[in-house]
């Protein structure tokens, strides 16, 4: 009992570490987190802090410098993916190319039984036209909403003024007053397309090559904003002209009358669901659109804006029924106001 009572209690001074204890133990507060008896303490920042401040090498790693080299890194990848994305543009394969019709008609068997066995029954696709693209643009503005001899006889008339097909170009084209472009029959209407089309090749926005080297979804919207050119002359200069493996013209009422006998649908399928139904074409849906216009003419019905088949050789429907072309802007609306002649007669790869 008397041992019990005499048993020293330690002082607070007696605690606390001598300056010689603290010499020797040199990371106390490192063995702190091991502890699990203690797991809601926090020792983390003591420790994180004792580390950054004790390791040389971390000593230089500054929390300004640290952010600013994350900062750079980032810009840096961000430049390098960018320059890799110039650098390497996509590359496509046009359907006049060796072989590519054949893969066409393989991948589309395959993926769509119904078209298979329509595939086996109708002629063999070709696009076969090499029309360079700004003759090509210029002819399908002169056929807009014109018959087939009309057309033919103002873009004959149109090469002979310009000094033959090899000769027209956006200077020549800017040449032309628009006096003479309405002796030999084109409207003051189309003469303000031709000059546009020739002022934005002029000022360096459009030029063959680029046309021909930019992707769909780009040339898509770069030509769109040439007066006088809709959805569908894009989607028909792309397929015809450019041959251009997966463009689905969904404004086109052929093209949607094709799709609606082809699934025995009761209605013609609006742009969104032709989108659907059509997706298991890709990447060949310019191959599928062309089945879907020879279908129609096979069957005898009447295209508002596709083509007429010729030995296998596909060519945009000649001549357009007033009545047609107004059903196909009530159903679609999607040709912009500049562009509704352009669901006119043109003739594409000639």
């Amino acid at each position: 009992m008397g041992e019990q009572t005499q048993t020293p209690t330690p002082s607070l001074s007696q605690s606390q570490p001598s300056p010689d204890s603290n010499l020797v133990s040199t990371n106390p507060p490192v063995n702190i987190p091991q502890n699990p008896s203690n797991p809601s303490k926090i020792p983390i920042r003591p420790q994180k802090i004792r580390k950054l401040s004790s390791t040389p090498d971390q000593k230089t790693l500054q929390p300004t410098n640290s952010s600013q080299s994350v900062v750079t890194i980032t810009k840096n990848r961000r430049r390098g993916s960018s320059q890799s994305t110039k650098a390497f543009p996509q590359i496509i394969k046009p359907l006049s190319a060796n072989g590519e019709i054949e893969n066409a008609l393989r991948h589309l068997r395959l993926a769509d039984p119904l078209l298979g066995s329509l595939i086996d029954t109708l002629p063999f696709p070709a696009f076969e036209s090499h029309q360079l693209p700004f003759l090509a643009l210029c002819k399908s503005i002169l056929y807009q909403q014109l018959a087939y001899k009309a057309g033919t006889s103002i873009y004959m008339r149109f090469i002979s003024l310009c000094g033959g097909e090899d000769a027209v170009c956006p200077d020549v084209v800017l040449s032309l007053s628009a006096q003479q472009l309405k002796q030999i029959g084109v409207s003051g209407r189309k003469a303000s397309y031709l000059y546009d089309l020739a002022n934005k090749y002029k000022t360096g926005i459009l030029s063959d090559d680029t046309v021909v080297k930019m992707d769909d979804r780009s040339l898509f919207t770069m030509l769109s904003m040439v007066k006088g050119i809709g959805s569908w002359s894009v989607h028909m200069f792309m397929i015809f002209s450019l041959h251009r493996p997966d463009v689905l013209p969904v404004s086109d009422l052929g093209v949607r009358k094709g799709v609606k006998m082809l699934h025995g649908l009761e209605e013609l399928p609006r742009p969104s669901e032709m989108e659907q139904m059509c997706e298991k074409w890709r990447p060949y849906r310019s191959v599928g659109a062309w089945y879907m216009w020879r279908f129609i003419e096979g069957k005898g019905t009447p295209t508002t804006a596709a083509v007429v088949m010729e030995g296998g050789r596909v060519q945009p429907l000649q001549q357009i029924e007033h009545q047609q072309e107004a059903q196909q802007h009530q159903l679609q609306l999607l040709e912009p106001i500049n562009g509704i002649g352009s669901l006119g007669a043109c003739i594409w790869g000639q």
